[in-house]
């Protein structure tokens, strides 16, 4: 607790995991709330992979948010991983916010929200993309929820907009419990740059390339040295599954890992606001994302 004159506030702390389906704006919502960008986002779904913290430190309240792998059906190793680092996060967790799309909610959302009920945490629905669609089609979703009892609350939101996110914070500080803050105030993560280096390569590979590319494809740091008077030396290795997929992303004469290295630089150094060099290497594992060793090996938990 702290005083102000000689009114006593209470100060409160939790762990807040942002769940759902693919694409529903789970990273975008945390990016808001944390007023930076941590999460790597795209317009497809299934980009985020890992747990995200991120810590938000108010004058009343620590709430470290936890952004989470879409929730799916597996059908490969990887999937399986990414879908049991959400559950382990949720467990975890002294708050969930299951969030949908106002531009869609069907019984796969449905599904989703029953599996959640395993979890003692309080719950709130959060309705994102209200930006998108009118009034009249954002109620249904929110008096049809509202009937099953299911949340404590539910707030309609813009994640992009901003719209509706002071309301969304307010109402999870008040449901945190009384405590200490568990992190530092200067601290925003517990992730190394390293992490967020190879997070801003593969978002780039999302941005820049198909639909096949991305799904393939994973990102790991080998050389990641910080030299004070010169450029970060950060040396990254592209892994894809096949020798076809490799000459698709280094393109002709290497143009498009070209733009590809260019974008992820100018993110990284955005990042830690220090100029940085930037390697880029192609290598074929093929089937990595089926072989659970694999996934294992290549930093998936």
């Amino acid at each position: 607790m702290w005083e102000t004159g000689s009114q006593k506030s209470l100060f409160r702390v939790g762990y807040v995991a942002i769940a759902g389906r693919p694409n529903v704006g789970k990273s975008t919502l945390m990016n808001s709330l944390l007023r930076q960008k941590l999460s790597i986002v795209s317009p497809k779904p299934q980009t985020t992979r890992h747990r995200i913290l991120g810590i938000l430190n108010g004058d009343d309240h620590q709430v470290i948010f936890l952004d989470t792998p879409g929730l799916v059906r597996p059908k490969y190793s990887l999937q399986a991983t990414m879908v049991k680092t959400a559950w382990a996060t949720m467990k975890e967790a002294d708050l969930i916010l299951a969030m949908v799309a106002a531009t869609g909610v069907d019984a796969d959302d449905e599904g989703v929200f029953r599996s959640l009920e395993v979890f003692e945490a309080p719950k709130f629905l959060v309705v994102n993309k209200v930006d998108l669609v009118s009034k009249a089609g954002v109620l249904p979703i929110i008096d049809h929820f509202r009937g099953t009892g299911f949340f404590r609350e539910i707030v309609p939101i813009s994640a992009l907009k901003a719209d509706g996110l002071d309301l969304l914070l307010s109402l999870i500080v008040r449901s945190l419990p009384e405590g200490e803050a568990f992190y530092p105030p200067e601290m925003v993560s517990d992730a190394p740059e390293r992490f967020f280096a190879s997070e801003i390569v593969r978002e780039q590979i999302f941005l820049q390339y198909g639909e096949e590319i991305p799904y393939s494809t994973t990102v790991r740091v080998e050389a990641f040295e910080e030299r004070p008077g010169r450029k970060d030396f950060i040396r990254a290795v592209i892994v894809v599954e096949r020798n076809s997929q490799k000459g698709i992303l280094i393109g002709k004469g290497g143009r498009a890992l070209k733009r590809v290295g260019r974008a992820a630089r100018e993110g990284i150094e955005a990042l830690t606001g220090r100029p940085a060099y930037l390697e880029l290497e192609v290598r074929v594992k093929k089937k990595w994302r089926k072989d659970p060793e694999l996934v294992k090996r290549l930093g998936y938990r």
